[in-house]
Formats: structure tokens, sequence, C-alpha cells
């Protein structure tokens, strides 16, 4: 069976989650190979502004008009890694195996691309790469909460390189209560 390290972050408003974006870039600037983030969540949870705050936080993020790309399927930024960012949202049972391909050009030889994909529980299981992130929005009274799941090596690296900057957030347990070692580490 495979297993993931995983923890719960919650945030406030949009202004945290531009923060928590940021945070996310600290790390994907280190990576050292390419690897897909899948976002799962409800309209107007945040996805967009969590991609925004990754953004602007890269080098090139100045360069990169973030938005939605429920319409466009596909926008990619300047940035430095590139992100192709991706919104599934009308492509529910649509999704094909060229999917990629067709969007988007591949990444120069040996260059790292972070794939962003919101609404990834649309991304048939069988598309869905090994190495990956997921956030997955929970239900919570204020603010905003998700999982943080990491599976495969560049996604756990990312996730432990985070690990410190989660300080600043509340870090809860994966019943959803809040813990008081928050920062200190991710469990598998």
């Amino acid at each position: 069976m495979e297993t993931a390290l995983s923890v719960v972050v919650g945030w406030g408003d949009e202004r945290d989650a531009l923060r928590l974006g940021a945070l996310l870039a600290k790390g994907v600037e280190k990576l050292p190979a390419s690897l897909t983030i899948c976002l799962r969540g409800g309209l107007g949870s945040g996805k967009t502004t969590l991609v925004r705050g990754l953004c602007a936080a890269l080098p090139g993020g100045d360069e990169a008009e973030v938005s939605s790309p429920s319409f466009t399927i596909v926008n990619i930024y300047p940035t430095r890694p590139e992100v192709m960012h991706m919104d599934l949202y009308r492509l529910e049972g649509l999704v094909t195996d060229d999917l990629f391909e067709e969007c988007a050009p591949p990444p120069a030889p040996g260059a790292v691309r972070l794939t962003v994909i919101e609404w990834a529980e649309y991304l048939p299981q069988r598309m869905t790469p090994n190495d990956r992130l997921t956030l997955t929005w929970l239900a919570c009274e204020t603010g905003r909460k998700a999982r943080f799941e990491a599976r495969g090596p560049v996604a756990e690296g990312l996730l432990q390189e985070m690990t410190p900057g989660l300080a600043d957030f509340a870090v809860h347990d994966l019943d959803g209560d809040e813990r008081t070692d928050a920062g200190r580490g991710v469990r598998p």
C-alpha cells in the first residue's frame, strides 16, 4: 500500500492564502525534478488565490498574470520553474489520456516544470502522477483548512521543506484537532 506524508493546515483569509502560496514557492524553487500539485476543493475555496501567491513569490512572478484557467483550461506562467496551471472543472468526465500533450508543449529537456491542477478530482486515477502533492480542502467553520498529502520523493521533499514555515499557520492532526507542535514535522 502506498504511504504518504500528510498534515492538515488552516488559514484565515485571502492574505493568509497568498502567504501559504509563497511558502510553497520557497520549496518549489528548490525542486530537483518536475512535480504536480493537485488541488481538490469547491468553488470559491481559494485554489486560484493559493496559485497566485505561489506564482508571485517565484522568480519571474512579476510577469505572471495569474487567473483561473476555467475557460482556457491551461495557463503557463513565465516563472522559474515554469508553472503550468490547469483547471479541469469544465472537463468533468471528458479528460483524455492526451490531455497534457494537447494543452501545452512539454518543458524543454532537463527543465523543471510545476504543474498545478485545480479540480484534480476530475483527473482519472490512471493519469494521476505517482509523485504529487495533493491539497484537499476540508470543511471548517471559519477560514480555510486543507490536507497536504505528499506521495513520492519530490513531493515529500517539498512538504518537508515547507514544514518549518507551517508554524505560522494553524496545523491540525488528521482528526482535525489543532496541534501544539505546529511546524515540527509531518506524519506518514
